[in-house]
């Protein structure tokens, strides 16, 4: 197998790395260091080489955060605020994301290996707009009355419903990151999220913005640290009213049996998927085949939703193996900061297992005539 972590040429001049920042837990409006002072470090895809170590986050510092939380969300002014002034803090927060682009869009470059131009051109600048999107609706979150005989008056409110546990994966850290935070904000709920160990550091600078943008402490806790571990306590612990997490089915069952045993806590879970692509004899093929080389390679594959399967009708089906290949072979893998490059390097723990696997599903004497990511 091609290893995908090799650059297709010395971009060196293109890119230089940032100093880090933000490197440690974010808990009630400050960077503190764990409890156990315990570190881990976050690799650079494109070569290997450590980024940082960035503090590791377990039972206790979960334990903690989610005491600022919930004196947060019991005391604090955040679910107090009319949406309206949440709204004028979230603006605040997408106008701080864009100020920052081009610095958030190295972090994810360098730590999941996704590729700088689009981090830039899309993913960041929806992140920003994903928060003024939940802004809008942060004042239009409202009951109704109902109907009901005369002695009555019938009406329903809608609150907050506590504090949050967010657990996001690897593949997306900024698209995921804002698609939980960004309704949870505009409820008026409080939050502790683990971002992935993998890719932590686009996190932990939202948390820093977070605060500049003028959301109190408190309300956004940022730890990152390992599924065993703090995903594990955020899952089981007894004050986190909702536990929302991206990830595996595996993973997905084992968060769903820690809330029923815990406090039987409301869970939302978005997890890996099978999705298929159907061309038919009718089709325009050149378009189809790109978009089913585009659905399957897009951010290297790392998609929940990727077209992972392609049915294609009886009598075209050659037709549209030979276009896939020869699309696939022209594909630019390489380093992310190249503006030629099509797909960065893999995270460097999830390239490992991809090997492992296609070397296990080869068959003795098989000629690869597609390719695998």
């Amino acid at each position: 197998m091609t290893d995908l972590n090799s650059s297709n040429g010395d971009n060196s001049s293109l890119f230089k790395m940032p100093t880090i920042k933000y490197n440690k837990l974010f808990i009630n409006g400050d960077f503190v260091d764990s409890v156990s002072g315990s570190t881990f470090e976050t690799i650079d895809p494109r070569t290997g080489d450590v980024i940082a170590r960035i503090s590791e986050g377990a039972k206790e510092d979960i334990e903690i955060a989610v005491k600022a939380a919930r004196e947060a969300f019991d005391s604090g002014p955040w679910p107090r605020m009319s949406g309206v002034e949440r709204a004028k803090i979230m603006m605040k927060f997408a106008e701080l994301i864009d100020e920052n682009i081009e610095e958030l869009a190295t972090l994810d470059a360098i730590d999941a290996g996704k590729v700088y131009f689009i981090n830039k051109a899309f993913e960041i600048p929806s992140a920003a707009n994903t928060l003024r999107y939940y802004a809008g609706a942060a004042d239009k979150i409202h009951g109704e009355v109902l109907k009901s005989s005369g002695q009555f008056h019938a009406y329903t409110l809608m609150e907050p419903i506590g504090v949050v546990g967010h657990i996001i994966p690897w593949n997306a850290p900024t698209m995921v990151f804002f698609t939980k935070v960004s309704p949870s904000l505009a409820a008026g709920c409080t939050m502790v999220l683990k971002p992935a160990e993998q890719t932590p550091l686009s996190a932990l600078f939202y948390a820093h913005l977070a605060k500049l943008a003028g959301i109190p402490n408190g309300v956004l806790n940022v730890v990152p640290g390992f599924g065993p571990t703090a995903g594990a306590a955020i899952s089981s612990h007894m004050d986190i009213d909702v536990v929302s997490f991206t990830g595996s089915v595996e993973v997905g069952r084992e968060i769903m049996q820690a809330a029923a045993k815990s406090n039987l806590k409301h869970v939302s879970l978005e997890l890996g998927g099978k999705s298929p692509l159907i061309i038919f004899d009718d089709a325009d093929i050149d378009k189809a085949v790109e978009l089913a080389l585009l659905g399957i390679l897009a951010n290297k594959g790392e998609i929940c939703v990727a077209c992972s399967r392609v049915f294609v009708q009886e009598g075209i089906y050659d037709q549209v193996e030979k276009k896939l290949v020869e699309k696939a072979k022209a594909w630019v893998i390489g380093d992310p900061f190249d503006p030629k490059t099509q797909q960065g390097p893999q995270v460097r723990s999830i390239y490992n297992g991809l090997a492992g696997e296609v070397s296990l599903s080869q068959p003795p004497n098989h000629s690869w005539n597609s390719c695998y990511i």
